[in-house]
């Protein structure tokens, strides 16, 4: 069984955790219906394992807290304001410093890249993050190759992606990574997943 960590912290984007968290927990939803164990055991981690309030006032509870967690084979980081308080929260750095080199796969969504460079996980690295984000990345002194115009980024086992939404597709990508894209197609159509947005984003 394969585990995923997603880290949670107050005002973090709640997208960039829940997209992430929908897509890895429908993997057991696919193992169910063929009468298989569960494939993966994903849990939500908070800094003392209390409960957060998300940027937009989401009230969302921990299953566990750091000191729980010695080992993960995903970690994945969401973005959100709440992200520039924990660059400067060594706590939660040191964390992932211990915990990043037992990882197969250590993401980020959106700003949370900008944590896995405050670790020193990102130094060079191609990444990406919100593409408006890139400035502050590197007004910060942030290390990272930052590479815009995409969805998602792999370097090695370094997975970073761009705002909110580019979190569910690294993740389906993630999933067809570590099982295969049989099923990240599964998961993807039982999400009904098939992005249509009504509008252009450009403005």
């Amino acid at each position: 069984m394969k585990t995923i960590g997603i880290f949670i912290f107050d005002d973090v984007e709640e997208l960039d955790f829940v997209g992430p968290y929908e897509v890895f927990t429908m993997i057991n939803e696919i193992s169910e219906s063929k009468g298989d164990a569960p494939y993966v055991e994903v849990t939500l981690i908070s800094e003392t394992g209390g409960d957060i309030t998300g940027r937009k006032g989401m009230r969302v509870g921990a299953h566990k807290s750091m000191s729980d967690i010695e080992k993960l084979d995903v970690v994945l980081i969401p973005g959100g304001q709440g992200s520039r308080q924990q660059l400067n929260n060594r706590a939660v750095l040191d964390w992932l410093i211990a915990l990043a080199p037992e990882c197969e796969w250590v993401t980020s969504v959106c700003t949370g890249a900008f944590i896995l460079a405050k670790a020193g996980l990102t130094q060079g690295k191609r990444i990406t993050t919100h593409r408006e984000n890139f400035d502050e990345f590197k007004q910060l002194g942030l290390a990272g190759v930052l590479i815009p115009h995409v969805r998602y980024v792999c370097d090695d086992t370094l997975v970073t992606s761009a705002g909110v939404s580019a979190g569910i597709d690294m993740s389906l990508w993630i999933t067809g990574q570590m099982f295969t894209q049989k099923l990240a197609r599964q998961v993807q159509r039982a999400m009904q997943y098939e992005p249509a947005p009504p509008y252009a984003a450009e403005v």
